[in-house]
């Protein structure tokens, strides 16, 4: 089982370490093997991105994610860190279309996952926030009319229950299937979900699938007017009793 408590320090300096300047350098050690499952190609073909696995004494495994050029050379590490600074699960991985953004879909933990956003130098891809996407995405959460009366545990680690932060598919379309009709490669559709699970207010909703969106150009979170129907949906009270 998955302590939220236990791995708070860890998990906190984790998401630091995560969102520091990737490190340069010839590549993986010999001891973290390929994943062949987990190679992305972004869609002009000039940047690959790696994943690297390393089983560790005590049987759990340490991920490390690489980016190269197209014919494997200018090796550059994504998340830097060592031992338990190193995720234990692999990702998932998207590039915008015009393979200048990246998105690493990252799970934390039983239930909990967050996202993180990259942006493209030349070859290789650095931060393009200071937070971890999925953090930010909360952040804006509770500016909204619709966390009236929800609250972030301070004693957890990610401050909700469960949260799972999660990319809407479509990016690498635009979203077309949506039916939106946006500038290429502008935004991200996020989905945040949550349970108020051990709260003493037996009242309190959960949210399941609650989609916000992103710009990358402007780096501010909105909630379309399109978005309404979906995100009334997506929050549940429990049925009195």
């Amino acid at each position: 089982m998955f302590d939220h408590r236990l791995r708070k320090t860890g998990i906190a300096l984790w998401l630091a370490l995560a969102t520091a300047a990737p490190a340069s350098a010839d590549g993986p050690r010999a001891s973290y093997k390929l994943d062949p499952e987990g190679t992305f190609i972004s869609p002009d073909k000039k940047v690959r991105l790696e994943q690297y696995a390393r089983e560790n004494k005590d049987g759990d495994l340490s991920y490390q994610f690489w980016t190269f050029d197209r014919d494997h050379r200018h090796a550059l590490l994504l998340n830097p860190g060592k031992g338990d600074d190193l995720p234990a699960y692999a990702a998932g991985f998207r590039f915008s279309p015009d393979s200048q953004w990246l998105v690493r879909m990252q799970k934390l933990g039983s239930g909990s996952q967050t996202l993180f956003l990259y942006r493209r130098n030349g070859y290789q891809f650095s931060p393009a926030t200071k937070k971890p996407l999925g953090d930010l995405a909360w952040d804006y959460f509770f500016t909204t009319p619709t966390s009236k009366g929800m609250h972030r545990d301070p004693e957890n680690p990610y401050g909700l229950d469960h949260a799972f932060v999660a990319l809407v598919r479509g990016m690498e379309e635009n979203y077309a299937w949506m039916g939106q009709h946006w500038p290429d490669s502008r935004y991200v559709v996020i989905s945040l979900s949550f349970d108020m699970q051990g709260e003493d207010d037996k009242t309190a909703p959960w949210i399941e699938d609650w989609h916000c969106v992103y710009d990358l150009k402007t780096g501010a979170f909105s909630v379309p007017p399109d978005f309404v129907d979906n995100n009334a949906k997506a929050v549940t009270y429990p049925q009195p009793k």
